[in-house]
């Protein structure tokens, strides 16, 4: 482990932006990548964002999810890109990432496939096309990285498979869904560890609960760090 591996993005899902700029301070060296999520947006998580990025040096995921029409979409992330922050996520239907992708700058648009927390029942339950679930996610996949985007969010689970796209070439595949070993796996369903993700072909893995839940968040991050494959 490097301090420079930025493989690691520590998910700050915590309730405002002072818990989670001291989380971050707890951590300190241990990770140089955070992903600020929804639930954090009305307890100052932008600005959370920025000031990790901007003042602190940290580099930063913004994870937004959009989805919209293409217009708004647009406006969105052409509002957010002026930020700098690393990465954004779009849901990854096409015609939501073409938008994103005009008005991007800088910023890398993350498409989302299948959430980590849904399986085949809940894909049912929200009239999703029938199939394996791996199947819809590659699927998407291949389709988002066509529309332009620069990467995917997807389970470890399809991560090898997405890895193989001839549209995945230089292309970027971070999973969440991640857990170390013998840790609670909560609400999601298509889980692994860091260390498989990674060896599947993931290029980030995001971990939220079993760092900032753990008694030592930094050593948990280094843990995390030091069981992942050399690069």
């Amino acid at each position: 482990m490097t301090q420079t591996d930025d493989r690691l993005i520590v998910a700050l899902d915590v309730p405002d932006a002072l818990t989670g700029l001291a989380l971050a301070e707890r951590i300190g060296d241990a990770c140089g990548f955070y992903k600020v999520g929804l639930g954090l947006l009305t307890g100052g998580g932008l600005a959370l964002a920025n000031e990790l990025k901007d003042e602190r040096g940290k580099r930063t995921f913004v994870d937004l999810k959009l989805f919209d029409i293409g217009a708004t979409v647009e406006a969105a992330v052409r509002g957010l890109a002026r930020f700098g922050h690393d990465f954004l996520t779009v849901h990854g239907d096409p015609q939501v990432v073409a938008a994103a992708a005009q008005a991007k700058g800088d910023t890398k648009i993350l498409a989302v496939t299948i959430l980590t927390s849904l399986d085949r029942a809940d894909l049912d339950a929200a009239m999703i096309a029938p199939g394996d679930v791996a199947d819809i996610v590659v699927g998407r996949a291949a389709r988002a990285l066509e529309a332009g985007a620069d990467g995917v969010i997807a389970s470890p689970w399809e991560a090898a498979a997405i890895r193989a796209l001839p549209q995945a070439a230089g292309r970027l595949i971070v999973t969440p869904g991640v857990r170390p070993a013998g840790a609670a796996v909560g609400d999601q369903k298509r889980v692994a560890t860091p260390g498989a993700a990674i060896a599947a072909g993931a290029d980030h893995v995001v971990v939220g609960r079993p760092i900032h839940g753990a008694p030592n968040p930094a050593g948990a991050a280094r843990a995390i760090l030091d069981a992942l494959p050399a690069r």
